[in-house]
C-alpha cells in the first residue's frame, strides 16, 4: 500500500474515532469500521442478531487494510491516552451467545475487537456505567408479520416471529411461547414488568407509510406483568 494510502487511512480512522468519542465518550473498532464506511449498521445488526457467523465476513476491505485500521486506531487512542476497557458482546438470541468478530477466532484478535477506549476524564462511576451499558446483553425482538410465513424449524405460524439465518421462527421453538404480550402505552406498568421479568423481548411491526419498523410493546412473563399490575392498583 503506498503512503498516500495509509495516510488515508489514518485520516479516515482518527476522523470517525474523533466522532465516536465526542457522541458517546467512547470508541471502538465496531464504531470505526461503521464511521469509514468498510460495513454499515444493518449488517451490524444482522450479525448481533446471530445472522452472521462472524463480523469479518460481512467487512468491506481487505484483510491489510482492516489490520491496518485497527492498529491506527490502537495508536491514535493511546496517543490520547484513553483508556482500555474490555467490553462482552452477545447476540440478540434467546441463547444469549458471545459474538465473534474474526474468521480465526483468535483470542488476541477477538480482545482487539472487544476493546473499548474511553475519555480519561470521566469520572471512575461514568466509566463503570458506560462499561456495564456496553456489555448488557441486547433486547430481544419480536416481529409481527404483515403476511403469511411458516417456521422454518417446524412448520407452525402464528402471530410473532423472530428471524434466524434459516428464517422466521416461532416462539415455541426459540423458548419464547410462554411470554404474553404487553402493548405500549403505559410507561410506568411497562418499566416495572421489564425490571420483574427474567425474561422480555421488544414486538415490532413494519410500517409501509413510514417505512420502518416501530415498536408495538413487550412480551413478557405471566407472573411479572400480574405482580405489576398489583402494585399498580
Amino acid at each position: 500500500m503506498s503512503r498516500k494510502n495509509r495516510a488515508t487511512v489514518a485520516e479516515r480512522v482518527a476522523k470517525a474515532a474523533e466522532a465516536s468519542l465526542a457522541a458517546q465518550d467512547y470508541v471502538s473498532v465496531v464504531d470505526v469500521l461503521v464511521g469509514i464506511g468498510w460495513i454499515d449498521p444493518g449488517t451490524v445488526k444482522c450479525w448481533q442478531q446471530g445472522r452472521i457467523d462472524c463480523l469479518e465476513d460481512a467487512i468491506q476491505t481487505s484483510p491489510s487494510r482492516l489490520s491496518e485500521a485497527i492498529e491506527v486506531l490502537r495508536s491514535w487512542a493511546t496517543g490520547k491516552r484513553l483508556l482500555a476497557s474490555e467490553t462482552h458482546y452477545v447476540a440478540r438470541t434467546p441463547r444469549r451467545q458471545a459474538l465473534r468478530f474474526s474468521r480465526s477466532g483468535d483470542p488476541a484478535s477477538e480482545q482487539l475487537y472487544r476493546t473499548h477506549w474511553v475519555s480519561r476524564e470521566l469520572s471512575g462511576k461514568r466509566r463503570e456505567r458506560l462499561a456495564e451499558k456496553a456489555s448488557r446483553a441486547p433486547e430481544l425482538v419480536v416481529v409481527q408479520p404483515s403476511k403469511a410465513w411458516s417456521c422454518h424449524r417446524c412448520g407452525g405460524t402464528g402471530d410473532l416471529l423472530m428471524m434466524e439465518n434459516s428464517g422466521p421462527v416461532c416462539l415455541a421453538c426459540v423458548g419464547l411461547g410462554d411470554l404474553v404480550f404487553l402493548a405500549a402505552g403505559y410507561a410506568l406498568l411497562t418499566r416495572r414488568v421489564k425490571a420483574k421479568s427474567a425474561r422480555y423481548a421488544v414486538v415490532v411491526r413494519f410500517s409501509r407509510s413510514r417505512r420502518r419498523y416501530e415498536r408495538q410493546g413487550l412480551l413478557v412473563e405471566r407472573q411479572a406483568l400480574a405482580e405489576a399490575r398489583r402494585e399498580l392498583e
